[in-house]
Parts: structure tokens; sequence; C-alpha cells
């Protein structure tokens, strides 16, 4: 009977070793630094408290906003019942010619030669990792790409877990705290030919630091001397200046002096779809022929990692895209938003600079553009306002801008000017 007991205990003292033994070895990873920020600023009990660190989009009262245009595209869906089938591979059809004619411009050659290959994404991330796996197996130069410094934090792993090598190149002056656009063409001169540059379109996460258009066009001759190729990342067109025609500039003039370039786009900020993770990647080709060619090897891509994208999200992107007075509401909706940021930007330097008399100058305030700020401020005043004044950012002094209101911003700008001072 003992015998008979101990093989019976056997199997589960077994796995119990076995459990133990297998993941003994995996260490701790680093905490994520904004969800830090976020689990910081939910057990803070303070009525006063802010959250800045967060990447989304607050009302004026600083809740989460669903656009007007998103809820009645939703009622259009539902009354039209459609159903919960899969979509191909490259996802929703429609959604992705009309993305890519918010991109590209309705009068874009490329789409009318029909030599644009897309694909529906899992949001911006998604596309960032579909662009980077097809480099990596298919780019015929080095697989090097240039990330600016500094660039959103994800960027990095992304680019280097799809096989790429990543390289830096200089982007934000923090004596200035503006644009160092002679580093930065300093550093894509001394980049080897074919290389891979990676460029913010707009509202540069997390500076807020944009080129001007004559710098653009500059880029652009440089990045053709040099033979580079340009893959960007628009994952705020419209949401930066309130004008999706303005906020595309780089992407469309980048096409037409005949650059062939990877795009990727994000819905999540510019139509508050957060969680549906809308998105597109697209690539410029030379003729309908070599698109579907580029295409078959992006299918070949997507079908093993997710195989196929979620309908919802696509649905209400499309539906807005494609009702001529829904995207003239949504149009209007995402000026909106762009200029309660933007407003929150003027108030803001106007509290620091005539009313606080703040050490410093806090012109950036009002050049940066899009959601996120630069401030200045150093980790230990960062570190300050969190502890002292129950305000919530990166340790490098981004804040959101979208995170300021109308009932906030004066508490946030004194305790800046406490924290510059040295009174907090």
């Amino acid at each position: 009977m003992l015998a008979i007991g101990a093989a019976r205990r056997s199997p589960a003292l077994f796995r119990n070793v076995a459990s133990v033994s297998t993941w003994s070895a995996v260490p701790a990873g680093p905490p994520d630094p904004i969800l830090g920020i976020t689990e910081a600023f939910k057990a803070d009990k303070d009525p006063r408290k802010i959250n800045l660190g967060v990447g989304a989009y607050r009302d004026e009262n600083g809740k989460p906003y669903v656009l007007n245009a998103v809820k009645k595209a939703e009622e259009k869906m539902a009354a039209a019942q459609l159903d919960k089938e899969y979509l191909g591979i490259t996802g929703l059809a429609s959604f992705t010619q009309n993305a890519a004619k918010l991109a590209y411009g309705v009068d874009s050659e490329l789409l009318k030669q029909n030599a644009i290959a897309v694909t529906q994404s899992i949001s911006g991330t998604g596309a960032l990792r579909i662009g980077g796996a097809f480099i990596a197996r298919h780019y015929p130069h080095a697989k090097v790409i240039y990330l600016p410094t500094p660039t959103w934090g994800n960027h990095i792993p992304l680019f280097k877990d799809s096989g790429l090598e990543v390289r830096r190149y200089r982007y934000f002056d923090s004596k200035t705290v503006g644009l160092d656009f002679k580093g930065m063409k300093e550093d894509l001169k001394s980049a080897p030919e074919g290389a891979i540059v990676l460029l913010h379109a707009c509202a540069h996460n997390p500076t807020g630091v944009d080129p001007t258009q004559e710098q653009w066009k500059e880029l652009s001759g440089l990045v053709a001397e040099k033979k580079l190729f340009p893959f960007f990342d628009m994952a705020y067109q419209g949401f930066a200046s309130g004008s999706t025609t303005r906020d595309a500039f780089a992407v469309r003039h980048f096409v037409a002096q005949g650059h062939y370039i990877a795009l990727c786009q994000s819905f999540a900020k510019n139509m508050g779809l957060y969680g549906e993770r809308v998105g597109a990647f697209s690539l410029t080709t030379q003729n309908e022929e070599e698109k579907k060619r580029v295409e078959s090897q992006i299918k070949i891509l997507i079908r093993p990692m997710y195989s196929n994208p979620p309908l919802h999200g696509a649905h209400i992107a499309n539906t807005i895209l494609s009702d001529p007075e829904l995207y003239q509401e949504w149009e209007g909706e995402v000026k909106g938003m762009a200029n309660r940021i933007i407003n929150m930007r003027e108030r803001l330097y106007n509290l620091l600079t005539h009313e606080l008399n703040t050490p410093g100058d806090w012109g950036h305030i009002k050049s940066q553009i899009g959601m996120f700020s630069f401030t200045g401020l150093k980790t230990e005043q960062c570190k300050a306002l969190a502890e002292k004044a129950h305000i919530y950012m990166t340790m490098d002094g981004r804040i959101s801008m979208a995170g300021l209101n109308s009932s906030n911003v004066e508490y946030f700008a004194r305790s800046v000017d406490a924290a510059v001072k040295g009174n907090l």
C-alpha cells in the first residue's frame, strides 16, 4: 500500500519540481515607466492630483472623450446589422483605401496608379512591427534604422525585436528646448548609404518639436542625396495642427519628390479609437505589379503573426472616412481637440511668463505641437512635483498637454513655478 500511495503522489511532486525549475532563471523585467505613473496617480488620494503622463486625450473635465462622429458611425453600423465574420489578412479593403487617401491625398498619383501596398494593422504599433519585419526580411540594403534622440520608447525594442540594428540621430536640443537641426543633418549625412531613417511625420513624440516645412524640404533633399529610406510614423494626423492636410505635409512632399517610403498610421488619437486598435501600414511602389508582389509578402508576414486584424474599429473608421457628413463632423472635432491643446499651451505660457515670472524661457511651450511637451524641467523638479504637489509626469519632464484644463492649469503652473524657484 505504501508503494501505491507513493506512486499516486509522485506525479504531483514531479509537476511541482518541474514548474519550479523550468522558469526559475527568468529575471524580473523593469516596470513600464508610463504605467508606473498611472499606478502612482491612482493610489494618490489628494483631490488636486494631476496625471500628465498618459498619452490619451482628455476633455475639459479631465475625462476620456468619445467623438460624436464615432457615436454616429456606430449607430449606422448597428442599423446596417453587420456580421462578425473574419476580415482578410490585410483587413477591410474599403478602410485601407480610405486610410491611404487620408495620408497620401485624394489626388495622389500613386493611388491613381494603384501603386501603394497597404494593409490594416493593429493600430500604429502593429503597423510599425509589420514594417520592421518586412524590411528585415526584404530590404536589399543594410538592415540599419536610425531613430531620433529621443523617440517614442516603444520604437527601440520594436525595431530590435524585428531584427534591425538600431542607431540614433540627434533631434532634440535641451539647451534651446527645440530642434537640433544641425546635429540631425550631420548624423544623417554620416549614415551609411541605404540606411533606414525613422521620421515622425507630425507632433513628434515625446518632444512636441517638429521641423518646419522648409526644414522638411531640406531633409528630403538630404535623404535623396544619401539614398536613405524614409520610414514615417504618423500617429497624430489632424491632431497636431487641427488640419489633416497640413499634418501630412512631410509624407506628401517626400512622395512628390520621388521617394519610396514606408508609412505607419494610427487612428487611436485622431478618432479616439484607443482600445479599438485601428491602424494601417503602407509601402509606395513603382507600379501595380510590384505592389501586388509586395502585398503578397506582407500577407505572408501577417498570417503567422495574428492572422487577420480586428473588425469593429475598422468599420468605425471607414464609416467616418467614407461618409461626407461624418467626415466633416470628424474633422471639426479633431480641430476642436487640437485647438483645446493649443489654448492650454497659450494659457500655461502666459501664466509662467507673465503672471508668475517663472525663471527661464518658456516660449517652447507654445512653439511645440501636438499632445506632448518637453517642459525642460529637471528630474529632481519632476520628483518634487509628484511627491509634494501630486502632479505626475515622466522624469524627463515630458507632459501630456491633454491632461491640462481650465480647472487645473493654474495649479500646475504655480507648482512648476515653486519647483523651479526651489520653494516647493
